[in-house]
């Protein structure tokens, strides 16, 4: 063949035939990608497998990828620097466009794994094309990607980090409500009504899950046949994102919620749902899973309300107005970082003190505020003396508890579980259980007057220990630790002998005696649930956003009614009070009448916190 010949061969034939590309090693890399994620998805869920599965793998996958494009798939040297050029590209115009709508974090989990699949999944679909045909289809790829990712919005991640998108160019949910609350600036507003100072009332609930912080409501009764008689709409409309619950006090209804660059406490009138006051920061927090606006739940006390915000604002309200009283910033305070999901604890007030969970360093893990001042009354340690920095990482609310006939507040870490004198938060004793870095965020439940339940998610499990307080000294003995309920941010409650939650995603009953499961039922998602006490019932409000009403019974898992209550992700814990259930998430706000509710007794909930009795033995 002559030398002319080859030339115009050379000239018109790709410079590498289809054959030629080395396609191998990344298909294995994409193959790896989705067996990980597979298993990852199959499989008990762990921080550890979460971390590796949905983000150390997909961000490697696309490293080898770009390496392989650039030293092991016999392209063209100009080619290699083209399409891993194009690809950063790409990475940089979604990151400079849609900016916070589609973080990194997003482009990671999520973007990734898809893109890797078309790039690598085109090249070998297309193996007897034209290499100039396939080097199109890999650019198109890039430019589409980034084009439609550019375009959307990740509106946060649901308990299983399954992630929510819409179009950036479509309003989000508060973004409507703003535009509604502009539109009716001008509307008269409801004059606030008198709150009693004290005693709370039978039927209240005053702070994060009750008065005793477990989720259980005594001394009522409701019509369980809701095919019948189901629960009757009120009144809906939209909110503020935010994760809080709520403190109901008589016909008022307190909450919290971002709207723009500002941070409310909201107090709505429970009969209409109309707004009586609000009290606005300018703070705004946000973070891609949950998205925006406060997480604690305001707490109410003699007249006034304590509320907690997500970047560190604590603030003390008159409750029938919204008056500010006083205000702390609880970073500048202890010189705590804000905490990746933000400050989660709800405010306990006790003996004049309020105390919150800070996570500063150097024995600044709590504080204690003077309840009519604000002035700081003390500031309290907790630590593994093997690992002091996980003595800093909870989010969990201060919780009282009278163990002994000593009153007290138990507060669980990641390092384990603390007892606290509320009036100078000194450390009366511990248990350690550290959790390998896995965030606390359920409550310690009371069993009996000695007995506690800790809950820990992301595969650790839940543990029963025994206190004992003999010659001023604390000991604490562990009863079991079982693995059949990992409850993360799903607060669990007690009744009879056994325990009802979430397991991850699916709820579970467990024995007290020993920690065994009896039954587990899915359904409901990483949903919340509150214990109806006299009728040993369970009122479920699932991660959707529907209501169920469960038998909280050991034998079998029986569903008695459920209904649609909101839209939208649903991580708010219900609250029923004076006969009206309460629910809420970060877009939807809705009130409703239960049927055939009795009036609730004396000694019912409501009442002085030291009346209630806590959850009997098994």
């Amino acid at each position: 063949m002559s030398d002319e010949t080859m030339q115009v061969q050379s000239e018109t034939q790709p410079a590498v035939a289809p054959n030629r590309v080395r396609l191998w090693p990344a298909l294995v890399l994409v193959a790896l990608l989705w067996l990980v994620r597979l298993v990852v998805m199959v499989t008990e869920f762990s921080p550890g497998k979460f971390f590796f599965g949905l983000v150390v793998t997909p961000f490697a996958v696309v490293g080898g990828l770009l390496l392989w494009t650039l030293l092991g798939s016999r392209l063209p040297r100009s080619d290699r620097f083209l399409l891993v050029g194009a690809f950063v590209v790409m990475v940089g115009f979604v990151m400079a466009v849609a900016g916070a709508d589609f973080p990194m974090m997003a482009l990671v989990l999520y973007a990734a794994p898809a893109i890797s699949t078309v790039w690598v999944g085109w090249l070998l679909v297309t193996s007897s094309l034209r290499w100039p045909i396939r080097r199109a289809g890999v650019l198109a790829a890039f430019v589409v990607a980034g084009a439609v990712c550019s375009q959307l919005r990740v509106e946060g991640m649901d308990g299983a980090f399954e992630p929510k998108f819409s179009w950036r160019w479509n309003p989000t949910a508060e973004q409507q409500l703003l535009s509604e609350l502009k539109a009716r600036s001008a509307a008269p507003t409801a004059l606030p009504v008198e709150i009693p100072v004290t005693p709370l009332q039978p039927g209240d609930w005053p702070e994060f899950r009750g008065p005793l912080r477990d989720g259980r409501l005594a001394g009522v009764q409701i019509q369980t046949n809701w095919t019948e008689s189901p629960p009757q709409e009120l009144w809906r409309h939209r909110i503020g994102p935010g994760w809080s619950s709520f403190a109901v006090i008589g016909n008022q209804v307190f909450t919290q919620e971002q709207r723009g660059d500002d941070e409310y406490v909201v107090c709505y009138d429970g009969q209409t749902g109309g707004e009586l006051w609000t009290h606005h920061d300018p703070e705004r927090f946000m973070e891609v899973v949950a998205g925006a606006g406060p997480r604690a739940t305001p707490t109410f006390h003699e007249g006034r309300l304590y509320a907690m915000g997500a970047s560190g604002k604590l603030n003390c309200l008159n409750a029938a107005t919204g008056q500010k009283i006083w205000t702390r910033d609880l970073v500048a305070d202890t010189t705590a970082k804000i905490p990746v999901w933000g400050f989660s604890s709800s405010p306990l007030v006790s003996g004049g003190i309020v105390s919150v969970f800070a996570g500063g360093p150097q024995g600044k893990t709590l504080a204690g505020y003077n309840a009519d001042t604000g002035d700081l009354a003390w500031t309290a340690g907790v630590a593994n003396p093997k690992s002091p920095e996980e003595g800093e990482l909870s989010y969990c609310s201060p919780q009282l508890a009278t163990i002994h006939g000593i009153e007290q507040f138990l507060l669980t870490t990641s390092a384990g579980l603390f007892s606290f004198d509320p009036a100078t938060g000194k450390t009366l004793w511990s248990h350690d259980w550290p959790s390998q870095g896995v965030a606390r965020v359920c409550q310690p439940a009371r069993i009996g007057d000695a007995d506690l339940l800790i809950g820990t998610g992301m595969g650790v499990g839940s543990r029963r220990i025994t206190v004992a307080h003999d010659a001023g000294k604390w000991t604490t003995e562990i009863g079991w630790t079982s693995k059949d309920i990992k409850p993360y941010f799903n607060d669990l409650v007690l009744a009879d002998g056994h325990l009802y939650g979430f397991d991850g995603n699916i709820f579970v009953c467990v024995s007290l005696q020993d920690g065994t499961r009896s039954w587990r039922a899915r359904g409901y998602g990483n949903g919340q649930v509150l214990l109806l006490a006299d009728q040993a019932l369970l009122l479920i409000l699932s991660e959707q956003g529907d209501v169920a009403l469960v038998r909280a019974q050991p034998q079998s898992h029986e569903e008695l009614g459920r209904f649609k209550a909101i839209e939208g992700k649903t991580w708010n814990h219900p609250v029923v009070a004076h006969g009206k259930l309460y629910v809420r998430n970060a877009e939807e706000i809705a009130c409703f009448k239960l049927e055939g509710v009795d009036a609730l007794k004396e000694t019912g909930d409501g009442v002085d916190q030291t009346t209630v009795k806590p959850t009997d033995s098994p």
